[in-house]
């Protein structure tokens, strides 16, 4: 099958898999809410970024890794677990926060979001079924610089949507306990975004 034909597939699953609830994207949503578009943009280059090296680290063989030793899989897993419940921790924390001045919740920075990938089951999950189903062996490097260009081309406007959803929310979370509702709703999913992961 030519590049073509594999383009429309492909983008069909960057756009469900990136554009789909998950820990990066809640976590971006939140981030919109409590610190704006501007202050969040290294979250979203981290995310970015890191997602490319976690496919390039993929293709060379460190998927397999994870199919030869489970226990491998099952420490990631729990690392995954541990992160999130740290950021949904900081969420519930400081769910009180102002939304205006330099008091905001400071979101991830660059090298942070970049290095949840590695813990992130659905990164994990999205980088391997990508160089698994949409690469070419004859053409390797070819299909590959395809499947990253459409993860990180479909990726950051998707990605971004959802941190301007939080952003869009911002007037609205003012009021009352709004916020603080927000974040406690927030931090609930993030645990939740998990539950398929240990399921199977």
């Amino acid at each position: 099958m030519g590049y073509w034909e594999t383009l429309l597939p492909l983008a069909g699953f960057v756009t469900v898999m990136t554009g789909t609830p998950g820990p990066n994207n809640l976590m971006l949503m939140a981030s919109g809410a409590n610190a704006g578009f501007r202050r969040s943009l290294p979250h979203i280059m981290g995310i970015l970024v890191g997602c490319q090296i976690l496919l390039l680290c993929v293709a060379l063989g460190l998927g397999q890794l994870l199919v030869r030793f489970p226990q491998l899989s099952l420490t990631l897993r729990v690392l995954g677990l541990l992160f999130l419940l740290y950021l949904a921790w900081q969420l519930v924390r400081h769910r009180h926060t102002p939304l205006r001045g330099d008091h905001r919740g400071a979101p991830l920075t660059f090298w942070q979001a970049a290095l949840f990938q590695w813990v992130n089951p659905k990164a994990w999950m999205m980088m391997v079924t990508a160089v698994a189903t949409y690469t070419d062996p004859l053409h390797f490097s070819a299909s590959l610089t395809l499947v990253a260009l459409c993860f990180f081309f479909l990726g950051l406007p998707l990605i971004s949507l959802w941190n301007l959803v939080g952003v869009a929310l911002q007037g609205w979370l003012q009021h009352g306990r709004r916020l603080g509702r927000f974040n406690l709703a927030m931090a609930a999913l993030l645990l939740l975004s998990l539950y398929p992961t240990f399921m199977s």
